[in-house]
């Protein structure tokens, strides 16, 4: 793991889904952060019940290893397939239930939030973020998709933080 100064939050954000669900783990300290970890969970093709077993446990790998300060989930929409918002739902829950015990902050963002905090925008498409996130990270190279979309829900947690945090202090000057 790699070391991480006591005034830094570490923070892993987690973008569900059944099949695919993107991790991406940032520092950051004050408006600075730093990459520290991304990629995807890959579930296979089996049973529902199987792969949200591999997304909790391969989440429960990742609180272990990396031991962040807050988890970060995107919420769930609905479009057009109900069927689909379930299963996209129960993945999340099996990320959120995997850090129970942990004693890890846990932070929810829609999906318009998420796009709103990194690109500006909350109709922003998936290369928008993988751009930003490029841009934002330093990252020599775009992240995948889905691990792109985890990383700015940490960066969209870290905003909100931050933004929370000088308001509570403007709140308590006043």
């Amino acid at each position: 793991m790699p070391a991480v100064s006591s005034s830094a939050t570490r923070i892993l954000g987690i973008d569900p889904g059944s099949r695919l669900t993107g991790f991406g783990v940032v520092d950051f300290e004050g408006d600075r952060a730093r990459f520290v970890d991304a990629g995807v969970i890959k579930t296979g093709n089996g049973e529902l019940s199987e792969r949200l077993e591999v997304i909790f446990d391969a989440t429960r790998e990742l609180i272990n290893r990396h031991q962040p300060d807050t988890l970060a989930v995107e919420q769930v929409f609905v479009s057009r397939n109900a069927g689909s918002a379930l299963k996209l739902g129960a993945a999340r829950s099996a990320a959120i239930c995997a850090s129970f015990g942990s004693g890890i902050a846990l932070a929810e963002y829609s999906p318009r939030e998420i796009k709103r905090a990194v690109t500006g925008t909350g109709a922003a498409d998936k290369a928008q973020v993988q751009q930003m996130m490029r841009m934002l990270l330093s990252l020599d190279t775009l992240p995948q998709a889905d691990a792109a979309d985890a990383l700015a829900v940490a960066v969209c947690h870290a905003n909100a933080s931050r933004l929370s945090g000088a308001l509570a202090a403007a709140a308590r000057r006043a």
